[in-house]
């Protein structure tokens, strides 16, 4: 008679778990486990939605790591990334729960290394200068004396010590200075801030006109430059 009774199958006795509650269980097991951690790869597809969040792809010779990088947080991205660039993305692991998919949500990306920045930077250079940005015939002619010299630098740095130094040496001038910073998410648009501040500047106002602008730094890391 015992024949007739089904006899339990392995695991029969294991705990239940509703589609939600083992995608949860995994979520919890993924974020617990890494955190914040940091990851190298090359950029794949990158896709910029009318929303705003920046989505990507990281991979390497064997796998792929869906990434994003919120609206909020595309902004304070020290670099973008670009399909083909080596780069380390720092951020945070997470499950996606409707599509069983895990993601990085990316808060900083790097190039990786100091060859990685070399090569985007010539990149951005070849780019410029196909737009003709570096032609002779855009290039303004610097005055012979100029009376009022413009610097766009950190006035804590020992840059404008420098230059100021120079400048009693050798060729006394009146300088205006507009600090900035030069190097972090604000130093770029500080910057260009202080070079278009500096333009709109009216001739004879209280504040002298630069006849030149000099935007200097100092010493520093390729990877900080």
């Amino acid at each position: 008679m015992t024949d007739l009774i089904d006899s339990p199958l392995p695991g029969e006795n294991a705990h239940e778990f509703t589609v939600s509650e083992i995608s949860g269980a995994i979520r919890r097991v993924i974020e617990d486990e890494f955190g914040r951690v940091r990851v190298r790869g090359e950029v794949g597809r990158v896709f910029l939605a009318r929303s705003g969040h920046l989505y990507f792809d990281l991979k390497d010779e064997r796998s792929v790591l869906a990434a994003v990088s919120w609206k909020g947080q595309v902004g304070r991205l020290t670099v973008r990334p670009e399909e083909g660039m080596e780069v380390v993305a720092t951020g945070r692991l997470t499950t996606f729960a409707s599509q069983s998919k895990y993601q990085l949500n990316v808060e900083d990306v790097r190039p990786a290394g100091v060859g990685a920045l070399m090569a985007m930077l010539e990149k951005r250079k070849a780019k410029l200068a196909a737009e003709g940005l570096f032609a002779p015939e855009r290039k303004k002619r610097l005055p012979f004396l100029p009376e009022v010299i413009g610097v766009v630098t950190s006035p804590a740095g020992a840059v404008i010590r420098d230059i100021l130094h120079r400048l009693r040496d050798r060729f006394p001038r009146h300088v205006v200075i507009w600090p900035v910073a030069v190097q972090g998410e604000a130093c770029a648009p500080e910057v260009a801030r202080a070079i278009e501040g500096f333009n709109r500047l009216a001739p004879g106002g209280p504040i002298p006109r630069p006849d030149v602008i000099i935007v200097a730094r100092g010493g520093g890391s390729i990877e900080d430059l």
